[in-house]
Formats: C-alpha cells, structure tokens, sequence
C-alpha cells in the first residue's frame, strides 16, 4: 500500500512541475513574439503589457490575454 501511495504522489509532483514549466515557456514565446513585432514593453508589479499597432497583450501571473485592435 506504501508503494502505491509513493508512486503515486511521485507522478503527481512530476506531472504538476512539467505543467509549471510549459506554462513559463509559453508566456516567454509570446513575449518573445512581441518584441519581434516591435511592441511597447510596459512592465508593472505582476503585469507584463505588450502593445502593437494590430494588438495587445496583457500577462499576469494567472494568464495571457490577447485583443486584436480592429
């Protein structure tokens, strides 16, 4: 029963910091995409803004939020 339980609780830390790590790495590709285009950076406490003439990009902690101006 102990090994069920280590294995378990193993392959949940495994599986929770593989998602912590994708979740960074998209933030990073999406700012990184940005400052190809030419974005105005505004960097505030927890807040990434991002704003191109065709879009804007707000990041915090949480999530992406991505509004296309039309």
């Amino acid at each position: 029963m102990k090994k069920i339980i280590f294995t378990v609780l193993a392959l949940t830390v495994l599986t929770t910091t593989f998602i912590a790590c994708r979740e960074d790495n998209n933030k990073k590709e999406v700012i990184q995409d940005m400052k190809d285009d030419g974005a105005k950076i505004q960097v505030k406490d927890d807040k990434v803004k991002l704003e191109t003439e065709t879009k804007k990009v707000k990041i915090t902690d949480d999530e992406i939020k991505i509004k296309d101006k039309s």
